[in-house]
């Protein structure tokens, strides 16, 4: 069983497995900087993350499954989190582009929609969007 599976809230469990997939993006490029950090920390608090579930979470070693929500809406503002700890070092590389579109795959997005989406997103994503300025500029 895994460390997401211990959790009986559906809510909860799905905000773990979004927080653990922002932290395996920040990771990508090997390291954690300064600024990725910052954001992961903020989206901690955001989604309700306890330091046990940090901790567990920022090990290595673990992998978590990604939990697609059911709306649209919902599967968007996963995406713009995406990008938000994407452009905290004000970049996006290859690894961190390939996971991207690895996310929004399993966000239930076509791969044709998820390099759309990407391709969009990292024409316009500055880091400092509203999410309602992020949608409505797709």
């Amino acid at each position: 069983m895994s460390f997401v599976d211990l959790y009986s809230n559906s809510e909860h469990r799905t905000n773990l497995a979004h927080f653990a997939a922002i932290a395996t993006l920040a990771a990508v490029d090997g390291t954690i900087n300064t600024s990725e950090m910052v954001v992961i920390d903020r989206f901690a608090k955001k989604l309700g993350i306890s330091q046990e579930e940090y901790k567990e979470v920022m090990k290595k070693e673990n992998k978590y499954p990604i939990d697609p929500p059911s709306d649209a809406q919902t599967r968007l503002e996963r995406l713009f989190d995406l990008f938000r700890i994407v452009f905290a070092d004000h970049k996006i590389d290859e690894e961190e582009e390939a996971l991207v579109l690895k996310y929004a795959i399993g966000l239930g997005y076509t791969t044709e929609e998820a390099k759309k989406l990407i391709l969009r997103s990292t024409a316009i994503f500055g880091g400092k969007l509203s999410f309602e300025e992020y949608q409505s500029l797709l």
